[in-house]
């Protein structure tokens, strides 16, 4: 099973419990063994740290999904390197849409969406409405939860 999240950037660190909880469910009783993550805000910087810790114990492959080819600058970022993966295709799609090309990508190649969305509005908003419309298993995180 492959697993994908979507998710506000400035997602609250209130979550990462029950985001850990949600990803350890996944692969135990749902067999997730691919997982991709964007790297855009706070949602998917807490979904990295969690794989990466996670990695140590459990038999997954998980990927940080680029929407932009990385620039020198660009490097010297949290995520490793060999963690990162660009989908075919997006050299040539136009910045503007670069993310949303990504994230259909991501989708198109997930059995599972985990979704931590605030607000009716914005791409976390957008996918998680695609990934019910596609009838993609869709797994809600909320804040309120704990």
């Amino acid at each position: 099973m492959t697993c994908t999240f979507f998710g506000n950037g400035d997602a609250p660190d209130t979550i990462k419990e029950v985001l850990k909880a949600t990803i350890i469910n996944l692969i135990e009783n749902k067999n997730v063994k691919v997982i991709y993550v964007g790297n855009q805000g706070n949602f998917d910087l807490m979904v990295y740290k969690i794989l990466e810790s996670l990695s140590e114990k459990y038999d997954i492959n998980y990927f940080v999904v680029l929407a932009y080819i990385p620039t020198k600058k660009q490097e010297d970022t949290y995520y490793k390197i060999d963690r990162t993966i660009l989908f075919e295709g997006i050299e040539k799609t136009n910045p503007r849409y670069a993310i949303s090309y990504r994230n259909k990508y991501m989708l198109k190649k997930s059995d599972i969406v985990v979704t931590y969305v605030k607000h009716n509005f914005g791409g976390a908003y957008k996918f998680k409405k695609l990934a019910e419309k596609l009838g993609k298993d869709v797994v809600e995180i909320s804040s309120n939860v704990l």
